[in-house]
């Protein structure tokens, strides 16, 4: 059996300036496809667990629902209330995890989670919904990929370097390559929570290489903290791989959620 996650409340602590800025919001169309297959209504409310700087929340909120965002790290939590009040989007935030959930978990008619099911001890967590969610509540897990296209060739030039600069040792990295390592699906599939649907979407975005290095510093894997007195050589290495890719500047990121 894979090893449950072990809790660290502040590991993006280093990551929210460059989190806030360069992680890509999610499409509002998949937003409205979510809320459609949840069966929400206006004003439902809505927990977006391990927020971050609040992408989920905001776009939920702008959504026309009651959002209330969970986070262990306050200057996430601070970040996802300055991005509110730019897109004039009310939200509440809560400082919370996964290992600590709000005890008005009834109220909720959707939780959110974006990026981050990995960092949770999954099983006791669903567990702890079955417990105290509505019947009706859904759980909808967002994450992002990146289709194997040659515009995404920075990609693996990012995973390459990382991995040089401590990525493949990494705890959750690791976790994932065992071979009983078991599926957000495999786990769902043995929840009260088996009826699974899967919406995706695809967009390309234009990127520059600031926007990458950005990128990749919003990632536990190649945080500031983590890399430590590294920060600089790494990045000078992840920007000479990416003029190797495009010396004109222009790269192109396709991916779907």
């Amino acid at each position: 059996m894979s090893q449950p996650a072990v809790f660290e409340p502040r590991r993006f602590r280093s990551t929210v300036p460059y989190y806030a800025r360069f992680r890509l919001p999610y499409p509002d169309s998949l937003i409205r496809r979510v809320i459609s297959l949840a069966a929400l209504r206006h004003g439902d409310r809505v927990m977006d667990l391990g927020c971050g700087p609040g992408l989920l929340a905001i776009a939920f909120a702008k959504a026309g629902m009651e959002v209330v965002a969970v986070d262990p790290e306050p200057e996430m939590l601070a970040a996802a209330r300055a991005a509110a009040s730019e897109a004039q989007a009310c939200i509440e935030t809560r400082i919370g995890s996964s290992f600590e959930l709000p005890p008005d978990l009834s109220s909720f008619g959707l939780v959110a989670v974006g990026r981050a099911f990995h960092w949770m001890n999954r099983g006791q967590t669903l567990d702890t919904f079955d417990r105290g969610l509505a019947a009706d509540c859904a759980i909808a897990l967002f994450d992002d990929d990146h289709p194997r296209t040659v515009e995404n060739g920075w990609r693996f030039a990012l995973r390459d370097i990382g991995n040089r600069y401590g990525r493949s040792d990494s705890p959750h990295v690791i976790q994932a390559r065992r071979s009983d390592y078991r599926t957000h699906e495999a786990v769902l599939l043995d929840s009260a929570f088996s009826q699974l649907v899967r919406v995706s979407e695809f967009v390309r975005r234009s990127l520059t290489a600031d926007e990458i290095v950005g990128l990749a510093f919003s990632l536990s894997t190649s945080s500031p903290e983590r890399l430590g007195e590294r920060t600089g050589v790494f990045e000078r290495d992840l920007r000479s791989a990416l003029a190797a890719l495009s010396p004109t500047g222009n790269i192109h990121r396709d991916r779907g959620t």
